[in-house]
C-alpha cells in the first residue's frame, strides 16, 4: 500500500465536503486540529529538531565581538620642597580609553562535537517517527470514540424499547389481575421488571452524553451528528494471506517501533560521545583588538596641561591542542552511564516489538473472528426477536408466563446490544490492525467511512422491539 502522508491525504479528503455534516472523515479532522495529545507530539517533535540545529552549531565558526569604553579621572595633591622653602602642588589626570575586538574560534578537531551532531539527526529521525504513531493513534482514538457513541446511541434505542415493552407487559398483567387472569406474582415480576429497564434507560442516557462528551474531549468541538452502519452490512476480511504476513508488516513499518531502533542507534552514538572524552582536540583561534587612550594631565607646579594619544592594535592567530590526561574518573564514568543508557533503549526496543508482534496477532485474530462474530450476533438477534414475539403469543392463548414474555425481552435487549457493539468493534479491530503493521492510510479510513450511511437519526427505531 502506497502511504501518503495521512494528514495531508486527509485534508484533500475532506475538502469537497460540507463542513457540517460530521462523519468519520471530518470528525477525524477536526481531532488533527484540536487534539492537544497530537499537538504536543509535534511540539516534540519541534523541539527535538532543535537539538539538531544546536548540534551542527558547535561544527561552524564561533565569532564574538567585544567594546568597551572607560573614562578615568586621577586628582592628587602633595608638596614638594625647594631648599628650605615648602612648596604645594597639585596635578590632574583625566583620560579616556576605547576597546573592540574580535574573537573568532573554528573547531579543527573533536570528535564529541561530532557524534553529537550523528545523535541529534538521530533522534530528529525518531521523532518523525513518533509523530506518525501519533497521527495513527490519533485515528483509532478518534474512531473508538465515534464507535462508541454508536453504539451508546443503538443501546439507549434498543433500552427505550425494552422500557416501552415492559411497560405494556406491567399493563397487560395488571388487567389479567383485574379480570382474575393472572396471579399478584406476575404484576410484581412486571413491575420489577420495567423499575429495572427505567432505571437502566436512564443510565443509559447519560452514557451516551458522555460518549459525546469523550468524542468532544479529542476534537475540541461538539459532534450533534454522526452516521452509522446499515442494517444489511457484512464484514469483509482485509486482503492478506494471514498473521504471519502483518507481523512481517508490523516490524518493518510501525513508526513506534522505527522510533525505538533511532533511539537505540542515537545511545550507540551517545557512547562514542562519552569516549571522545579522551580524545585530545584542536581549535583553530584568531582575534584581533585596538585600543585607544586619549587624555590630559595638568600640574600646578609647573602650570602646564599635556594632553597625550595612545593607540595600539593587535592580531593574533593560533591552534590550541588540549589532551585530557586525568578528570578523576568522570570520563569513564559518563562511559559507563552512556552503556548503561544504551542497554536500557535496547531492552525497550526489544519490549516494544514482542508486544507489537502479539498485538498484531491478537488484532488479526480479533479481525477473522469479527466475521463470525458478526453474523452469529446477528442470528441470535434474530432469534431473541422470535422468541420475543412468540412468547407474547404464548402468553395471549395461555401457554407462556409473564416471567416468560420478561425473560426473552431481557435476552433481546442484550443481543440488540451485543450486536451493536460486534459490528462497531469488527470496524475498530480492522483500523486496530492497520496501525498495528504501519500500514494505517487514509484509503483505510475512507474505506471505513463509506460504510457509515445511516444518519443517527435513522438508527433508533431500526432497533426497537417489534
Amino acid at each position: 500500500m502506497s502511504r501518503r502522508p495521512l494528514v495531508l491525504a486527509l485534508a484533500f479528503a475532506i475538502a469537497p465536503m460540507a463542513a457540517h455534516a460530521e462523519d468519520l472523515l471530518q470528525t477525524y479532522e477536526l481531532a488533527r486540529a484540536g487534539d492537544p495529545q497530537f499537538s504536543a507530539a509535534e511540539s516534540s517533535r519541534l523541539v527535538t529538531k532543535e537539538g539538531s540545529v544546536q548540534a551542527r552549531a558547535a561544527l561552524l565558526p564561533q565569532l564574538n565581538g567585544s567594546a568597551s569604553i572607560t573614562r578615568t579621572k586621577n586628582d592628587s595633591s602633595g608638596s614638594q620642597a625647594f631648599g628650605s622653602a615648602i612648596v604645594p602642588s597639585e596635578g590632574t589626570n583625566d583620560n579616556t580609553n576605547k576597546q573592540y575586538g574580535v574573537n573568532l574560534s573554528q573547531m579543527v578537531y573533536d570528535h564529541s562535537n561530532i557524534t553529537r551532531l550523528r545523535s541529534a539527526n538521530l533522534l530528529s529521525e525518531a521523532s518523525d517517527y513518533q509523530v506518525e504513531s501519533a497521527g495513527d493513534s490519533l485515528v483509532t482514538r478518534t474512531s473508538a470514540a465515534y464507535f462508541n457513541v454508536l453504539v451508546q446511541v443503538e443501546t439507549l434505542a434498543a433500552a427505550e424499547a425494552s422500557e416501552t415493552a415492559l411497560k405494556k407487559q406491567f399493563d397487560f398483567a395488571s388487567k389479567r389481575l383485574e379480570v382474575g387472569l393472572a396471579p399478584i406474582t406476575d404484576v410484581h415480576e412486571a413491575r420489577a421488571q420495567y423499575d429495572s429497564a427505567r432505571a437502566n434507560t436512564i443510565t443509559v442516557r447519560n452514557q451516551v452524553e458522555d460518549a459525546y462528551q469523550a468524542l468532544a474531549e479529542i476534537t475540541g468541538k461538539p459532534i450533534e451528528r454522526v452516521k452509522g452502519l446499515p442494517e444489511d452490512f457484512q464484514p469483509q476480511l482485509p486482503a492478506s494471506t494471514g498473521a504471519d504476513q502483518w507481523v512481517q508488516m508490523a516490524m518493518d513499518n510501525n513508526p513506534a517501533l522505527k522510533a525505538k531502533e533511532y533511539q537505540v542507534k542515537s545511545a550507540e552514538e551517545d557512547i562514542s560521545t562519552a569516549r571522545a572524552g579522551h580524545y585530545p582536540t584542536l581549535y583553530l583561534s584568531g582575534n584581533y583588538g585596538s585600543s585607544r587612550t586619549d587624555g590630559s594631565s595638568s600640574d600646578t607646579l609647573t602650570n602646564l596641561t599635556t594632553d597625550f594619544e595612545n593607540r595600539n592594535d593587535s592580531r593574533s592567530l593560533g591552534l590550541t591542542l588540549r589532551v585530557p590526561i586525568f578528570a578523576g574518573g568522570a570520563t569513564q564514568s559518563g562511559v559507563r552511564q552512556a552503556l548503561y543508557t544504551r542497554d536500557v533503549r535496547q531492552d525497550e526496543l526489544e519490549q516494544q516489538r514482542r508486544a507489537l508482534e502479539r498485538n498484531t496477532r491478537n488484532a488479526y485474530q480479533v479481525v477473522v473472528a469479527g466475521v463470525s462474530e458478526v453474523e452469529a450476533r446477528r442470528l441470535a438477534l434474530v432469534s431473541a426477536r422470535a422468541a420475543y414475539e412468540a412468547s407474547q403469543v404464548g402468553l395471549e392463548v395461555g401457554t407462556r408466563t409473564v416471567l416468560d414474555v420478561l425473560i426473552n425481552q431481557r435476552n433481546l435487549f442484550q443481543a440488540q446490544q451485543a450486536y451493536a457493539l460486534s459490528r462497531y468493534n469488527f470496524l475498530q479491530s480492522r483500523l486496530n490492525l492497520e496501525q498495528a503493521a504501519g500500514t494505517l492510510d487514509v484509503d483505510d479510513v475512507q474505506d471505513i467511512n463509506r460504510l457509515l450511511t445511516v444518519d443517527i437519526a435513522a438508527i433508533a427505531p431500526t432497533n426497537g422491539a417489534q
